[in-house]
């Protein structure tokens, strides 16, 4: 058993074994027909007891960046949010936003947010079931059941960088099975039922430090982000470690454009007439088919300092997403405790 093989469990098949799964590829069956939380399943109370005793020194770390920080939105797809403060006396304020897209900034998304065309939406959902007014599969789920766990920090930006082959932010740089499991070994960390990982790849702050407005305007014509390479070995390797959730420092978990010529596009789809063509991503697989929660445009930066200073990759790690029925994703409200 190699370093970071995937953890032995008596509960939870394989990917492999999934194939016979119905449909292939799915984990619909393995937490009940109505279940809505998919793999936060795998936060179960001894997961969580344990989480906490990492705790050691106290120190806190804010994973959230600020609402507003990527505005304006770097897709131009994504309305800034207007803070408005008022008043009734001199000694009293309340305020409001509006136009507030709720993956604007730091994130997690709702089991909602991404169906398949072969398959409907995670649970055999189909898109009739999601209206503002219903509440299935949405980002409520995840507020009510909380996310507490033990946080894994893969810096594979600074990994790559010590190796002398940084990561060209302006790149669809493809972040490998084998880049993430080099990084793991180089950090020393091991992996555990229920772990939720930490992807940092430098984009989200070279985003907010570099790209001014007109780099912005160029980038919406011709989109090229880092992430995790969207291919089936990826999926394997991030379902049979039963990582409770994934979260990027990106624009969208995955690279983009995707891997070229892999091996998850549907064959024969007409690609839709606004927004990006999701056939080809991981996306459409991780949510739809494995429950996986994700998120996006996690503040990484600090952690990782702290991580390679001490040289502890793991922590105890909280979110709250919004309490907000129906809602397809929310601000992540995300902290790490070491």
């Amino acid at each position: 058993m190699t370093l970071n093989d995937p953890p032995v469990s008596d509960r939870w098949p394989s990917f492999r074994e999934l194939r016979e799964a119905d449909p292939p590829e799915t984990s619909w069956s393995l937490f009940g027909a109505r279940d809505e939380l998919g793999t936060l399943n795998f936060l179960t109370a001894d997961v969580r007891r344990r989480a906490a005793s990492l705790v050691r020194s106290g120190r806190t770390f804010n994973l959230d960046y600020a609402i507003g920080a990527f505005d304006p939105f770097p897709t131009g797809t994504r309305p800034e949010a207007r803070h408005s403060l008022f008043s009734n006396n001199p000694w009293h304020f309340d305020d409001w936003l509006d136009s507030f897209y709720l993956q604007s900034t730091t994130q997690i998304d709702a089991l909602r947010h991404i169906g398949h065309p072969s398959v409907g939406f995670y649970g055999g959902r189909v898109r009739e079931d999601f209206t503002p007014e219903t509440p299935t599969l949405g980002i409520q789920r995840y507020a009510e059941a909380g996310i507490v766990g033990r946080g894994v920090l893969l810096d594979v930006a600074r990994h790559l960088e010590g190796e002398g082959r940084p990561i060209a932010q302006d790149s669809a740089y493809e972040v490998t099975v084998a880049d993430l499991e080099a990084t793991a070994a180089a950090q020393g960390v091991v992996f555990e039922d229920g772990d939720i990982l930490l992807v940092r790849t430098g984009w989200a702050e070279y985003c907010r430090t570099r790209m001014d407005a007109r780099a912005r305007e160029l980038f919406a014509k011709d989109i090229r982000v880092p992430g995790l390479a969207t291919t089936r070995e990826m999926i394997a390797w991030l379902w049979d470690h039963h990582f409770s959730l994934v979260a990027v420092d990106n624009l969208g978990v995955e690279c983009f454009p995707y891997t070229p010529d892999n091996d998850l596009a549907v064959p024969g789809l007409e690609p839709p007439e606004r927004g990006i063509d999701h056939n080809g991503g991981i996306h459409r697989h991780l949510l739809t088919m494995l429950g996986f929660a994700l998120g996006e445009m996690w503040a990484l930066d600090e952690l990782a300092e702290d991580c390679a200073a001490d040289g502890v990759y793991e922590f105890l790690l909280t979110a709250k997403p919004l309490n907000l029925p129906g809602g397809a994703g929310s601000p992540a409200n995300a902290m790490a405790i070491k």
